[in-house]
């Protein structure tokens, strides 16, 4: 049977199919539901098939796995590279059928194209885990913004002495918000109430909001309002730090289950969540990548050539990566430099050089990301689990 090859412009409620064959010939071109029997007929199509598609997960979920476990070729191609591609084929118009072509003449012709293959459980369970803590340390942050944005409007001196990410801080401000408030309660009482809520330093914070609340005696606009603000934003941060630590206690136990904890987190900057973001976003298997440049190339810490003419030599940050896997070499080459003497040679030397801190910081991120590979590329494979 001839080769044939397809593209999946995936969507959430339906996904636009169109198989090509491999003179470009379009053989298929159909809307399918994002359902099981629906996306099966498409199987049918035979087993020479390769595919294409445009989401690794999510709404596309379903149809990669089902394509995946009948061992069909899928590869991934992202939303930016079809938008890119589409300028070189006719029409100007944008439809799904003419992205799901593009997708399948696109697989038919590239041939650096990832491959996605059935994930590790826990793999699998450490991307959702380290999303939702994402998320919610986005969530945080904006709420935390928003309080100090509040509270600055009625009590600007004692804002600026607190630390709003901190549980001591944010617990008093579920109790007491505005200057007059605390100027009556006073020191002493002030750090009992404190300390009957296990608040570390209460006599220290207490001296802290009392000082704060004597320099201020004007009452401003809105303040009674705000002050309810205060109250529920400040409960909002604490839930969400509970919920944060929670998840990190989540996020180690399941990476503890993976044969590579001890080899990542050995890696001076690497702690159990950096490794477990690390983990989920390139899925533990190293074969994927090749080699260590191609590795580091995914994760933005290797500068590309941009040479024309009599240019030579001239590197630039990349513009295609993945941000998230960026953010961990970088991160993890940051608290390296506070914590092995080898790392912070390496970045003095750089800065000798006349690198800026950031080149710097990148430079060393990209001489650790050889060492990482090594150590994973040779880890020994989980031993086979007994039949039961």
């Amino acid at each position: 049977m001839a080769a044939i090859w397809a593209g999946i412009d995936a969507g959430k409620a339906h996904h636009h199919c169109v198989a090509i064959d491999e003179s470009g010939r379009r053989l298929l071109s159909r809307r399918v539901a994002n359902d099981e029997p629906e996306l099966l007929e498409l199987l049918a199509l035979g087993d020479e098939v390769t595919w294409g598609i445009d989401l690794a997960d999510g709404g596309a979920a379903l149809a990669i796995a089902l394509l995946v476990n009948r061992d069909q070729p899928v590869h991934y191609i992202s939303g930016r590279a079809i938008h890119r591609a589409s300028e070189s084929y006719r029409g100007e118009g944008k439809t799904d059928a003419k992205d799901a072509a593009v997708i399948a003449d696109q697989v038919r012709v590239r041939r650096d194209l990832h491959p996605l293959r059935a994930g590790d459980d826990t793999v699998i369970d450490l991307k959702i885990l380290t999303g939702r803590r994402m998320d919610l340390v986005a969530d945080r942050t904006r709420t935390v913004n928003r309080l100090r944005a509040q509270f600055t409007g009625i009590f600007p001196g004692l804002e600026r002495a607190l630390d709003l990410t901190n549980t001591g801080p944010l617990t008093l401000l579920t109790g007491y918000q505005t200057p007059a408030a605390i100027r009556r309660i006073g020191v002493k009482r002030l750090e009992t109430w404190l300390r009957n809520r296990h608040v570390v330093r209460p006599d220290r914070l207490a001296e802290t909001a009392v000082q704060a609340a004597e320099r201020q005696h004007t009452s401003l606009p809105g303040e009674k309002l705000v002050a309810t603000l205060v109250h529920t934003l400040a409960k909002e941060v604490m839930s969400l730090n509970q919920q944060v630590a929670e998840l990190d206690k989540a996020i180690e136990a399941r990476f503890r289950d993976h044969h590579t904890f001890e080899v990542i987190t050995s890696m001076p900057g690497l702690g159990v969540i950096l490794g477990a973001e690390f983990l989920a976003a390139t899925g533990g298997d190293m074969t994927a990548f090749g080699t260590a440049d191609r590795l580091a190339s995914f994760g933005g810490v290797a500068p590309v050539p941009r040479d024309s003419g009599k240019l030579s030599g001239n590197l630039r940050r990349p513009q295609r990566y993945n941000r998230r896997l960026q953010r961990v070499f970088y991160t993890s080459a940051l608290f390296s430099i506070r914590h092995c003497e080898e790392s912070r040679r390496f970045y003095d030397r750089k800065r000798a050089e006349g690198k800026r801190h950031t080149q710097a910081v990148l430079a060393l991120a990209r001489r650790r990301v050889n060492v990482l590979w090594a150590l994973l590329r040779y880890e020994p494979a989980p031993p086979a689990r007994a039949a039961a």
